[in-house]
């Protein structure tokens, strides 16, 4: 069967049945537990399916399951310390009244698994042709990896911490890399995917997946990552502060004197 045929299936049969779950457990913010898994399912099943064994398109595959399993584990932590559905989650089923069910699963699950497969081309297509030989550029996509990996991974980590801590409830975090970025943890998601973009450059049709990168940095600038995140804290002097003083996105020293 066609690679990018039979992993479209396969996500649209995971995220039905993530769906299903979630209809189950009255708790659509499961889902952001099964995003990550999504795309080490899709990888592996393609991988398989092809039976390549092109060093790249290995390496890609390690380095998106390394990704994916990471954060869905980091996502499961952090939810065992809430009680219920997530705010977002819960806001939309209240304002979606009767339509919550067919909407939920168009507009939270087959959304969602529409920006996995695209974001997951690099992957996909690097199993689909994998390329020449390891060259400069893959080095240099791992190293871009590596940095965002550990930027993400390292304020997640920072966070999910500073929130345990009793004394910290209702505070903003603004130590450590939160210093340096109110989001270090989306600057990092979106840096690790321009490295899979640089390392699946070397495919013959990696540069069709510049949409991946572009796709990741759009949705966590302007639809929801930032914007969604912030507007529950608009107006909070403890915020106003801290994003007076603090770059939104990129990290940089922290403003003195604001």
């Amino acid at each position: 069967m066609n690679l990018f045929l039979l992993t479209g299936m396969v996500l649209l049969v995971y995220m039905s049945l993530v769906f299903l779950l979630a209809l189950s457990l009255a708790d659509n913010s499961i889902v952001d537990i099964a995003y990550g898994l999504g795309f080490v399912l899709i990888g592996w099943v393609g991988y398989l399916e092809s039976g390549t064994e092109h060093i790249r398109t290995q390496l890609l595959l390690v380095l998106v399951s390394i990704w994916g399993i990471r954060l869905a584990i980091h996502i499961f932590l952090r939810k065992q310390g809430e009680v219920g559905e997530d705010s977002r989650y819960r806001q939309w089923r209240e304002s979606w009244g009767d339509s919550f069910v067919w909407r939920s699963y168009l507009q939270i699950y087959l959304l969602q698994g529409s920006v996995i497969y695209l974001v997951a081309l690099p992957l996909l297509l690097a199993i689909h042709e994998s390329g020449g030989p390891l060259g400069w550029l893959d080095l240099i996509g791992l190293v871009v990896w590596l940095f965002g990996f550990g930027f993400e991974a390292i304020g997640d980590w920072q966070l999910l911490r500073f929130k345990r801590h009793p004394d910290n409830q209702g505070k903003i975090m603004s130590t450590g890399l939160w210093s340096t970025t109110r989001h270090p943890n989306y600057f990092g998601e979106a840096t690790l995917w321009w490295g899979v973009f640089l390392i699946g450059l070397g495919t013959p049709y990696g540069w069709l997946a510049i949409i991946s990168p572009l796709l990741i940095n759009f949705l966590l600038l302007r639809v929801s990552g930032v914007p969604m995140l912030e507007a529950k804290y608009v107006g909070k002097p403890e915020f106003e502060a801290y994003r007076q003083r603090t770059n939104a996105f990129f990290p940089w020293f922290p403003k003195s004197g604001r």
